[in-house]
């Protein structure tokens, strides 16, 4: 007899409270990742319960409940990245459990996920990066002469500085949002950066950044020192930006710009690989600079400037 199920929304696991703890205690993972593991593990869990009228023990299941698992989410049409998200989680969990002892070896080992197709990253050149630049504050000038009321500067030089800082550094969005003022090392001209898995890494900042953030200070009624966030969502809070606001901001100034405003802040970053490399940057010097773990992680940009100097062999060599 399949004893009486919990409801759906509480689930009672001392393995899960613990692992989620691990996660956010040992510093090991930002808040994003907490949140998408919680979500993928539960997932597992409630699709575990409908198939089996009973919870999951961890340390009984085998590997062919998690094939099952994966032609299940194959079926309901999920994408490759979906798809390796909530196994990427599920694999980090029994690693978990393996080191408390409480199994001897992870079911999920060596199930294999349908691969990532790979996909170029999508960039502006360094001409439409310009344009992108100067739209806050060309939006700024349009509405000084349509509104009827004051416009207030602060929130558009806040832009201007995000663009340029992430630009200038090559930041994911969620390290400028984890910016602090006292990661800005002016005098050297390099700033702290907090990446995935809380590594720090110093990278170089340039002087039109350092100045849009001066800018940008000088608006707001105390400059932030210390712990204090670089750029917070309005001036008289201290509430730091998010990703998602970042992303609207950045929506109109792509319109403004003429460019498609589906582009995500993380083609700032894009753009600026793009640029360093094909200024002649070695791909190492840009592994460190994008704080990235492994060198095959940065060599996808090499394909972007290898087709981009075919594109221009093939229009310009009477021999091509």
């Amino acid at each position: 007899m399949a004893k009486a199920l919990e409801p759906r929304t509480i689930i009672k696991d001392k393995w899960l409270d613990e692992f989620l703890n691990h996660l956010k205690v040992g510093g090991s993972a930002s808040a994003y990742t907490q949140r998408n593991y919680l979500h993928a593990i539960k997932e597992f869990y409630h699709w575990y319960q409908d198939q089996h009228q009973t919870v999951p023990v961890w340390g009984s299941l085998q590997r062919d409940d998690f094939r099952n698992y994966l032609r299940f989410l194959g079926r309901n049409s999920l994408g490759r990245a979906s798809i390796q998200l909530r196994f990427s989680a599920l694999r980090s969990f029994y690693k978990f459990i393996v080191r408390r002892g409480g199994v001897d070896t992870s079911p999920i080992k060596n199930i294999t996920l349908p691969k990532q197709p790979r996909r170029l990253p999508r960039f502006v050149t360094a001409a439409q990066m310009l344009d992108l630049l100067k739209a806050p504050l060309q939006e700024l000038e349009s509405l000084k002469k349509t509104s009827k009321e004051p416009v207030s500067v602060t929130p558009y030089l806040r832009d201007v500085a995000i663009l340029e800082t992430v630009y200038s550094c090559g930041l994911r969005v969620s390290e400028l949002c984890d910016l602090r003022a006292e990661d800005i090392g002016w005098p050297g001209r390099v700033i702290r950066v907090r990446g995935k898995g809380r590594k720090e890494r110093l990278t170089p900042i340039g002087e039109p950044a350092l100045a849009a953030i001066q800018n940008y200070w000088n608006q707001l009624p105390l400059a932030p020192v210390g712990n204090s966030p670089v750029f917070v969502t309005h001036e008289r809070r201290l509430s730091p930006m998010y990703p998602r606001l970042i992303q609207l901001r950045l929506k109109r100034y792509l319109g403004l710009a003429a460019l498609d405003p589906n582009l995500t802040p993380h083609m700032l970053r894009h753009s600026y690989a793009t640029h360093i490399l094909d200024a002649g940057a070695d791909l190492r010097s840009v592994q460190e600079l994008l704080g990235h773990a492994h060198l095959v992680t940065t060599q996808v940009y090499t394909h972007v400037t290898t087709d981009r100097l075919k594109h221009a062999y093939d229009a310009a060599h009477p021999r091509a």
